[in-house]
């Protein structure tokens, strides 16, 4: 209402210590309409264009908001496979190239097969290497310990390791690239790596940071750069070893939707 906007806009936020910060807002549609439209089976495009000629939601059926019982996931897609020496550290700037979506009936489901449509199979069984940032040791703790819980071996470098063990985890430490051989990325040629979490502070990586992100891209090995990210995994990964998913007809979620809610009733335009 402020900025007198008709239909759809989109707003860039960024969150910084707590705060949320509006980054832009521009009048116009973005790739989330689609997701979103997909995510609870209303045609937001359509609904947006009949307001921008006049037409009320009210008129359209649409005035109450939709809270689907299932999770979506919306992942990105990135070419770093086709560009070996490109930097994969992410910042402000888009460096995807299209983008995916899962859903599933909880949050571990659909995150898994968010992953699964970008072309990473996330392991169930084998070695999880980790090596995090200062600020991220305590934060790591409870996501190694859930891993372990799952029948996962950590492999950790020599700080991290330190870390985990000093907290009752145990680790393997294996060495960093500049500690001589064999270190991580020998682990990862070798096939000993099922997944990585590596984390660094500020844009710039290590370069160990960039060659263990390098490596993990040309040989498929699922890898998160953030603790969030991790536990997401972590989640992940115990969802697809404990409940039992399938693919499923939108229609179906859709449907169990309608059944425990009253919302936006589908009005068919008047031939």
């Amino acid at each position: 209402q402020e900025l007198g906007v008709i239909g759809l806009m989109n707003i860039q936020y960024a969150l910084k210590d707590g705060t949320l910060y509006v980054l832009e807002v521009n009048p116009r549609a973005s790739r989330t309409i689609p997701f979103v439209s997909k995510a609870i089976g209303v045609p937001l495009a359509k609904l947006a264009t009949k307001v921008m000629v006049g037409h009320s939601l009210k008129e359209l059926g649409f005035t109450s908001q939709v809270w689907p019982k299932h999770v979506s996931v919306k992942e990105s897609v990135f070419p770093f496979n086709r560009f070996p020496n490109v930097d994969v550290s992410l910042g402000p700037e888009m460096k995807s190239t299209g983008e995916v979506m899962g859903i599933g009936n909880s949050f571990g489901i659909a995150f898994a097969k968010a992953q699964l449509a970008t072309g990473y199979n996330l392991p169930l069984e084998g070695n999880v290497f980790v090596s995090v940032h200062d600020l991220h040791k305590d934060k790591i703790v409870p996501v190694a310990k859930t891993f372990m819980d799952m029948g996962f071996k950590i492999l950790a470098t020599r700080g991290t390791s330190s870390h985990l063990k000093n907290h009752g985890l145990s680790c393997e430490t294996i060495q960093k690239i500049s500690e001589g051989r064999p270190h991580v990325v020998d682990y990862i040629k070798n096939g000993e790596i099922q997944l990585i979490i590596n984390t660094s502070i500020g844009h710039t990586p290590s370069m160990d940071a960039h060659h263990i992100r390098q490596n993990a891209i040309r040989y498929s090995i699922p890898y998160s750069t953030t603790i969030a990210g991790s536990k997401a995994v972590s989640e992940a990964i115990m969802a697809l070893k404990n409940l039992k998913w399938d693919a499923c007809p939108l229609q179906d979620y859709y449907a169990a939707d309608r059944e425990s809610q009253t919302s936006y009733d589908g009005h068919e335009e008047k031939k």
